[in-house]
């Protein structure tokens, strides 16, 4: 048998792939994926790099012929409300999705109220270990957790070696919020746009990131330099969350977006996709907050700080206007509602974010109108 390992610090020498990263932080020996380039760290605010050291839609590809596959990190992951809390690791294997969970690694506690400052519980390196995989070639993804941070130490495999695994196909960068970082999802690939991406056999970086999709410049300039073959945006509801900007600016930064993606692909196929259903902010301003019992609502303001204010209706409209002005027929909209309406609200535990259940659902959805055979992406390719 054949045991082999790769150190983290030999990863990029190797046929290995990291795909959703853009860059890494190096902690001694080890790396830790960031899903923004080096050149926007200075450009970034705090909460911002915490979520794109949060490798929703990362992970690690290669064939191999091994029977085991041990994967050595170090974890940090929120505390739960009654201890420990945790991570998930999937692993896909032959159309098959091996999940294993652990509560070992570093305990973040954070009160979301922010009274309290953030404080670290430290912990121990891990083994992820996928086994009893058979011992034919396959290719094999394996997603790191979508809700933690992660540092990667060493990759080891029994039974065979890393191998380049087989070129993938549809490269779909998709941009948008916390409802598109997933972080309330179960398992890595049950955030939604991987359960859209592997219902149609389409490769997904995902750049969302929780509370940060506001036209950034530095974001448009990011996809931008990538070789995408369809990208999507999906935004609005952070805007209305931290009621970040009004009428006035936010037309011509969603216009200022795409003219930047128009730069260096003229014809990539581009969805500007506009919120999904959230009871509080459909009619009402932002900005958001929680209350005691974990539900969003809007904060109420006197009639004449109203003016140019957005809600989620308003910028479903923009939007939609926005596509119509600009003319070009490899730009379409696509209405949030569609993917998750009203009638969907059962699943919106707390006012904002769907469950599990209605990420997957998200996704589902966003296969067949987008990907079908008379979808979305055929009509404006």
């Amino acid at each position: 048998m054949t045991m082999t390992t790769l150190a983290a610090a030999d990863f990029a020498g190797s046929p290995l792939e990291i795909m959703g990263a853009l860059d890494f932080d190096r902690r001694g020996a080890a790396l830790s994926p960031r899903r923004l380039p080096d050149w926007t760290r200075p450009q970034i605010n705090p909460m911002l790099d915490f979520m794109l050291r949060t490798p929703s839609g990362v992970r690690l590809r290669f064939a191999t012929t091994a029977h085991t596959v041990r994967l050595t990190v170090l974890t940090t992951h929120m505390a739960g409300r009654s201890g420990r809390g945790g991570c998930a690791f999937d692993l896909a294997c032959n159309g098959m999705v091996h999940t294993r969970r652990h509560h070992e690694g570093n305990q973040l506690h954070f009160d979301p109220s922010g009274k309290v400052p953030p404080r670290i519980e430290p912990g121990e390196v891990y083994d992820v270990v996928f086994d009893g995989l058979g011992d034919e070639q396959k290719n094999l993804s394996l997603w790191l957790p979508h809700n933690a941070l992660v540092e990667l130490h060493a990759l080891s495999v029994d039974g065979g070696e890393v191998e380049a695994p087989d070129p993938l196909g549809v490269h779909w960068i998709h941009h948008g919020s916390s409802i598109s970082h997933c972080m309330e999802a179960d398992i890595p690939t049950g955030t939604w746009p991987v359960v859209a991406g592997q219902a149609a056999g389409i490769d997904v970086t995902n750049l969302g990131l929780g509370g940060q999709c506001h036209l950034d410049p530095f974001m448009a300039r990011t996809i931008r330099d990538l070789n995408p073959d369809f990208i999507s945006i999906k935004a609005g509801i952070n805007i209305v969350n931290g009621d970040t900007m009004r009428e006035r600016v936010f037309l011509p930064l969603a216009h200022g977006f795409l003219d930047t993606l128009r730069e260096a692909h003229p014809e990539v196929p581009i969805l500007l996709i506009s919120p999904i259903y959230c009871p509080s902010a459909e009619d009402h301003p932002g900005p958001t907050i929680p209350n005691a019992e974990g539900k969003f609502g809007t904060i109420d303001r006197p009639p004449a700080l109203r003016e140019g204010a957005l809600t989620l209706s308003r910028i479903r409209e923009l939007l939609s206007e926005v596509v119509i002005s600009r003319n070009d027929p490899h730009l379409a909209y696509l209405s949030g509602l569609e993917l998750f309406g009203e009638d969907d609200a059962h699943d919106l535990p707390d006012d904002l974010h769907p469950n599990p259940t209605g990420y997957r659902r998200m996704g589902k959805r966003f296969a067949d109108r987008v990907f079908g055979d008379d979808g979305i992406l055929q009509s404006i390719r």
